[in-house]
């Protein structure tokens, strides 16, 4: 039988997890209910799909794999739209309110009543592409201006699409954690407001406000499903989505919660490596790996905080399996559904399907043929160029 993707060795780690009560503490109920309430009201919400991949799933031998498929997310293409937008209004919201002296809601943000002092306050954030196309989006609709600042190995099919919606782009020399760092020194420098999707000391309300936006897919999942999954892999990066959608998932499911997988690039293993060390760890970025959104060295300690307890598995990928697995989910095995995926996308899924191969592995992550297991679909094909590349055959080294 044809093997599914090219042989690959994954590294994991145990988590040696922390008691605690971080999943309801650092990202409470209210703070995913407030997010859900705002954002089901936006012009074009509508829950993505969560598809079935059921001949993967018998072919790799689990009972199920279900993968929440973000490509039709607002237009945008990404779970993101649900993160930066949500905190840029909520920025937006406190600021207004501490110029004006009023009382001002998110509903006086999103329909227009405070445009004209909304115009005055520049958001900024950098970005690998997701983030910033968000906060560009909600930039535009609320009113205010916008700046993005991404790395030297953004594509530049990703910066064109945030200058589309408004977006000043600024691309710097180096990599993603300093232009992090940048966007944060220009910011403080003109009294702009930073909306990160990473948090640092003193600085973690917008990020909050992001994971907390990440709620609405994870909810959407769980009223979808009459039982938890057993697992779920979920994509690294600075550790937002993978804590935001862990924290939502425990306070949905409690004790029934599935296990929690974290899925990382050997090139940018930042929350593998924290886990080896039982604290937040930053790694150096040498390579830049083909999924451009989990391409970050620093870990958020706000996200690490859930992560600590939440997290039992910590996995790195090979470049090797990224673009066939892309390919898979594009050419599926039949009556599967053909899924149009970005790179970043297909992190738990490659990772899944890799360690099916491994029995010692599997036996490590609980795997085996009752397991069910969720999977984000984190982008579509935010980046034609580079789709087109991955479908014509052409891997990354």
């Amino acid at each position: 039988m044809t093997e599914l993707l090219p042989p690959a060795h994954l590294h994991h780690v145990f988590a040696v997890r922390k008691a605690g009560d971080a999943a309801r503490r650092v990202l409470t109920e209210q703070d995913f209910a407030d997010a859900r309430a705002e954002i089901t009201h936006w012009d074009g919400y509508a829950p993505t799909p969560l598809l079935s991949l059921s001949a993967l799933a018998r072919r790799i031998g689990v009972d199920a794999i279900l993968y929440k498929d973000e490509g039709p997310r607002f237009g945008l293409g990404s779970f993101k739209a649900l993160g930066g937008a949500y905190a840029a209004e909520r920025v937006l919201q406190r600021e207004v309110a501490a110029r004006t002296g009023r009382d001002v809601s998110l509903a006086d943000i999103r329909t227009g009543t405070y445009r004209s002092e909304c115009a005055d306050v520049t958001l900024v954030s950098a970005t690998d592409g997701n983030h910033g196309r968000s906060l560009a989006w909600g930039c535009r609709r609320f009113g205010a201006p916008c700046r993005i600042y991404i790395h030297a190995e953004v594509s530049e099919g990703r910066a064109e699409a945030m200058r589309d919606l408004g977006a000043e782009v600024i691309r710097i020399a180096g990599d993603y954690d300093e232009s992090v760092r940048l966007a944060k020194t220009e910011a403080d420098a003109n009294g702009w407001f930073v909306v990160s999707d990473t948090s640092w000391p003193g600085y973690s309300q917008p990020p909050r406000d992001v994971m907390a936006g990440y709620g609405v897919m994870t909810r959407e999942i769980c009223e979808a499903l009459h039982e938890a999954p057993t697992h779920v892999f979920l994509q690294g990066g600075v550790g937002g989505l993978a804590a935001g959608v862990a924290a939502g998932l425990r306070q949905y499911w409690g004790d029934a919660a599935p296990r929690v997988v974290i899925v990382e690039p050997e090139l940018a293993a930042c929350l593998f490596e924290s886990a080896k060390a039982g604290a937040p760890m930053s790694v150096v970025i040498e390579e830049e790996t083909l999924m451009a959104g989990l391409s970050c060295g620093e870990p958020s300690p706000l996200a690490w905080e859930i992560l600590a307890q939440e997290a039992s598995d910590f996995l790195t990928i090979p470049e090797s399996i990224v673009a066939p697995t892309v390919r898979l989910l594009a050419r599926p095995l039949p009556g599967d559904p053909a899924v149009e995926a970005g790179e970043s996308a297909v992190a738990g899924l490659a990772a899944l399907i890799a360690a099916r191969t491994d029995a010692d592995l599997s036996a490590k992550l609980g795997l085996n043929d009752a397991s069910r297991v969720l999977l984000i679909g984190s982008e579509g094909v935010t980046d034609p160029a580079i789709f087109a590349m991955i479908m014509e055959g052409r891997d990354a080294a």
